[in-house]
């Protein structure tokens, strides 16, 4: 039997309400190895951290944990090495009759704490790549439950959307199928005609919109053209500029009583004719 979207939706909202932490998902572990310290006191701890990380666990409180216990593993390591050379001196001390180790002892021991120490590298190697594995399922699990979270947000929304979209719909019916009335009772034209002519109105529309996406394609190129025209259009300036400052010249030295050659006043005006002939193309004003 399918779910009701309201069904779904109420499962998935109880689901969302219970916060999901790694901590709280291992008290079903951690109490089946110690039954009695967890019927006592779920929370408890053998170190002196606080146990409110329990009960709200960041990733402050996380790390904070993890360098106290490293510290706290350090420090009992370094005792119990102590604590063991101590006991082990002593005995060979006060043995009858005394423990007298041979240097050949030494070196095959030695030899078995190299081969236990390079296992032990390779052990670590492993659990680290198993915990650089485990970040990555967890970064990729929190970020599926984030997701999961979204849709569920977005799924609560979508039936109201629904409904308020069903009654457009059912208006957009109504009132469609009102307009299509009116008009073929007003103008004497049946349904068939009517669609006749939305069919002719949509292939106008087509028509009109290949026509813009034609000119559309041909305005880069009028762009580059235009874009060319400017710029001989500034050349032409420069160069007006520069006819603009001999003419001034010559009528300068033509006051002075200089002469001015008939080839700078040619160019003149060979440099004002197109000018005005590229204004005219381009309908630019002086």
């Amino acid at each position: 039997m399918a779910l009701s979207p309201t069904s779904a939706l109420a499962s998935l909202s109880d689901l969302q309400s219970q916060p999901l932490s790694i901590i709280r998902l291992s008290e079903s572990i951690s109490s089946t190895t110690n039954p009695t310290t967890t019927n006592e006191n779920p929370n408890a701890r053998t170190s002196d951290i606080s146990t409110s990380a329990l009960d709200l666990p960041t990733p402050t409180s996380l790390a904070a944990d993890l360098t106290h216990y490293r510290d706290l593993f350090s420090k009992l390591r370094f005792s119990y090495l102590e604590q063991v050379t101590k006991e082990k001196f002593l005995r060979a001390i006060v043995g009858d009759p005394p423990l007298i180790v041979e240097h050949s002892e030494n070196v095959e021991l030695e030899k078995q704490l190299a081969e236990i120490k390079s296992v032990l590298k390779m052990q670590k190697a492993g659990v680290q790549r198993l915990v650089e594995e485990l970040e990555r399922k967890g970064r990729e699990l929190a970020g599926r439950y984030e997701g999961v979270g979204l849709r569920v947000e977005m799924l609560g929304r979508l039936p109201g959307e629904i409904e308020g979209l069903e009654v457009r719909v059912g208006e957009l019916r109504r009132g469609n199928e009102g307009l299509v009335e009116s008009i073929g009772g007003g103008s004497g034209m049946g349904v068939e005609r009517i669609r006749e002519v939305v069919g002719e109105r949509e292939r106008e529309r087509e028509e009109v919109e290949r026509r813009v996406k034609a000119l559309q394609r041909e305005i880069p190129g009028k762009g580059r053209e235009l874009d060319r025209l400017e710029s001989e259009l500034k050349d032409l300036e420069r160069e007006r500029e520069r006819a603009v400052q001999g003419a001034k010249e010559a009528v300068k030295c033509r006051e002075d009583g200089g002469v001015v050659g008939d080839e700078l006043e040619m160019k003149g005006r060979w440099l004002n004719g197109c000018e005005e002939g590229l204004r005219g193309l381009l309908g630019v004003e002086a």
